[in-house]
């Protein structure tokens, strides 16, 4: 998965930092470097998600799709052959599995069912070996924008896409350290569904905790709060692309 779109990052003021930022070829590394750095990544990512992960995805369903009706009128003309109809058959059924192979690359309603809980452990599995009052990861927010997944028809992924992918976002709220976060965003690329991360926002957590009584300082590095939209896509089914492109009926 990628980061797309801005990312900005809250400034913050190096003097009152409570510790010593890393330091690459002389340049500081403060939480605003980081966010920018983070956010040419976003954009990048998004750029070669669309150019090298879903178009040719695409096209590689679309092609198995023409090859496995190709071959089924292959089948058709072909029943006076037991021995032609046997081996179109065998092509056929490979066809069909390299196309589910290719379908596997995409969201569906199950992976979908479970993608709560798939964050949940994410998120939680960024926590391992911290130290007391150190900054824990939390997932704040996950809410889905809509109850089902809508077709894309804007052109927001390439007017090739339009009426061919449709998808389910859901509005998702993290906070963690800059490398939580990092290991959270990076391990979201990694899920079985092909995600797509847009609108990412983030700004700074103060560094104190206040409980009745005291205040606790926070160990290690600052949190940050990270808002962003995650998109998973999902193949039109051959009856919903006929559908769309069916015109309206008649008043």
């Amino acid at each position: 998965m990628t980061l797309s779109e801005d990312v900005n990052f809250a400034e913050i003021e190096g003097e009152h930092a409570s510790f010593s930022y890393p330091v690459i070829f002389g340049k500081t590394i403060t939480p605003r470097i980081a966010g920018i750095v983070i956010g040419v990544v976003g954009l990048l990512g998004a750029a070669y998600m669309v150019l090298n992960l879903i178009m040719p995805a695409w096209d590689n369903y679309q092609q198995q799709q023409v090859k496995q009706t190709d071959l089924q009128g292959q089948i058709d003309q072909k029943k006076a052959s037991i021995k032609q109809i046997n081996k179109v058959k065998q092509e056929l059924e490979l066809s069909k599995k390299q196309q589910t192979q290719v379908l596997s690359l995409f969201a569906n309603e199950n992976t979908l069912d479970t993608l709560l809980l798939d964050m949940n452990r994410l998120v939680d599995s960024s926590n391992a070996k911290l130290q007391k009052n150190a900054v824990r990861a939390q997932l704040q927010k996950f809410d889905p924008v809509s109850n089902k997944a809508e077709p894309i028809t804007d052109g927001s992924l390439g007017t090739p896409v339009n009426g061919k992918l449709k998808s389910r976002k859901f509005n998702v709220e993290i906070v963690g350290t800059y490398e939580q976060t990092q290991s959270i965003l990076r391990n979201i690329e990694r899920l079985q569904p092909l995600l797509i991360i847009k609108d990412y926002q983030s700004t700074l957590v103060p560094d104190a905790v206040s409980q009745p009584g005291k205040q606790v300082i926070r160990v290690g590095p600052e949190a940050i709060t990270s808002s962003f939209q995650l998109q998973a896509l999902i193949p039109l089914s051959p009856q919903e692309v006929a559908a769309a492109k069916a015109p309206p009926p008649k008043k």
